[in-house]
């Protein structure tokens, strides 16, 4: 677990204000796919926005804090 906080450390130190926001859309995102208080008539596309949301924010975080830990292990 230790490991895992000097992972994500790292990668906020290395991180700017844009990749910050995205994290936060990713996990805006997220948060309306799991909570779907939306009205049946809407839910399914409030649900596919949000899930491209995610997926369009989740894809260059993860490879972002993938190439911070590998860079550690070099």
């Amino acid at each position: 677990m230790k490991r895992l906080f000097y992972y994500a450390d790292r990668y906020i130190k290395k991180s700017d204000w844009k990749d910050l926001a995205m994290l936060k859309f990713c996990l805006f995102s997220i948060g309306i796919l799991a909570g779907m208080r939306i009205p049946e008539k809407c839910r399914k596309q409030a649900g596919g926005i949000a899930l491209a949301v995610f997926v369009a924010t989740y894809i260059p975080l993860m490879a972002k804090f993938f190439s911070v830990v590998a860079e550690e292990e070099k």
